[in-house]
């Protein structure tokens, strides 16, 4: 049996993974289950995986909490964000990080700097510290394992391959609700840009899909997990979300990774640490799909790709400054603050700053992250 801890039990890509281990029990001791302020659904999960801690950020709900799971011997209840580090502290076999944005890196760290292995769902991690993180999973032994779709194809693929016969790699874009669609950005509701076309995801990352601004983090986070050349990472618009991503090699071979639109097909693969589960799915029926498009990104539509490229040539704060402003920029859109069109110029102002910091530490990170937020 492997032990696993889920960070983010409650959101999109938590609900799925407890759902995969509710099918496989044998195979899975729950060691935390861990979430932000949800507890009813939290001790919905608690119950059906019995796990050896729960974790509720959300102190307040406590009470509430500990009602919810009354009768249940052996869980600890735990609340509050040190509660939640504690835990990240705890060595598992498999560290599910899937709390949403920032707020998921610091336990992200501390999972692996006790040595478990990841499988991240949170790209602002890697995004912000990418270089940290991958110089303490080598030092701890940790090992990394990309939920991302397009990361997780690229990661499929690279397994045992040669990367100096590797060339580029091409992650694929949806391109989310308004890609094909001649629409006024300034007119764009949060109800109109919620509405993904091919994934069911949280309402920070569907507006990300929309502004195309996921795929920029997704390129930075690529350039982290894989040793390929800034330059060596191209992005393609292909509609259907049926290949996730493709390794380009000096011969002029591609190898790409298909599926259907299912979160459950690379988490699976993240939770066997590659071994392969057999998992409920719908089948997948190429002729049924038809036909495969492609096109190229309009960056003049969708600016946010560049802005994360220039973020990630600056790299140090600029990163973090991008990640932050961009988290604050959709709360500030769903909220009805600002337009959508403004999303992208809010993080291009802010990038400004980024130069008045130096980051070389986690510290350091939450530091820049903490005073621009003020």
């Amino acid at each position: 049996m492997k032990s696993v801890s889920i960070f983010g039990s409650t959101g999109s890509i938590g609900k799925n993974t407890v759902e995969i281990i509710q099918a496989n029990l044998e195979s899975f001791d729950v060691v935390a289950l861990v979430a932000g302020s949800g507890y009813k659904t939290l001790a919905k999960q608690a119950r059906l995986l019995k796990p050896k801690y729960v974790v509720l950020e959300d102190k307040s709900k406590y009470q509430d909490l500990k009602d919810e799971l009354k009768g249940l011997e052996n869980i600890e209840i735990l609340v509050g964000r040190e509660s939640i580090i504690e835990v990240a502290k705890i060595k598992c076999d498999i560290v599910v990080s899937a709390i949403m944005g920032f707020a998921g890196l610091v336990p992200t760290f501390e999972a692996i700097k006790v040595g478990s292995n990841i499988a991240i769902a949170n790209k602002e991690s890697i995004v912000c510290a990418g270089d940290l993180i991958n110089k303490e999973a080598k030092k701890s032994g940790s090992k990394i394992y990309p939920i991302d779709s397009e990361h997780n194809a690229i990661f499929q693929i690279f397994e045992g391959d040669k990367i100096d016969k590797i060339e580029s790699i091409t992650l694929t874009a949806s391109g989310g609700p308004f890609f094909n669609k001649d629409i006024n950005f300034s007119k764009v509701t949060p109800e109109m840009a919620l509405k993904h076309p091919n994934w069911s995801m949280g309402a920070k990352i569907s507006i990300d899909s929309a502004t195309m601004m996921n795929k920029g983090l997704e390129l930075i986070e690529a350039y982290y997990l894989f040793d390929v050349d800034k330059d060596g990472i191209d992005v393609v618009v292909h509609p259907q979300s049926i290949i996730h991503g493709m390794v380009n090699y000096v011969d002029g071979n591609s190898l790409a990774v298909m599926s259907l639109p299912d979160m459950k097909i690379p988490i699976s693969y993240c939770l066997s640490m590659t071994d392969r589960m057999k998992i409920a799915k719908k089948k997948f029926d190429l002729a049924k799909i038809g036909s495969l498009d492609f096109f190229d990104v309009n960056d003049n539509k969708f600016p946010a790709i560049n802005l994360c490229k220039q973020a990630l040539k600056d790299g140090g704060a600029a990163l973090v400054i991008l990640n932050a402003a961009n988290e604050i920029a959709v709360s500030k859109f769903l909220k009805g603050e600002i337009r959508f069109d403004e999303i992208t110029i809010f993080v291009t102002k802010a990038l400004e700053s980024a130069g008045k910091f130096r980051v070389d530490s986690i510290a350091d990170i939450v530091e820049v992250d903490k005073q621009f937020r003020i």
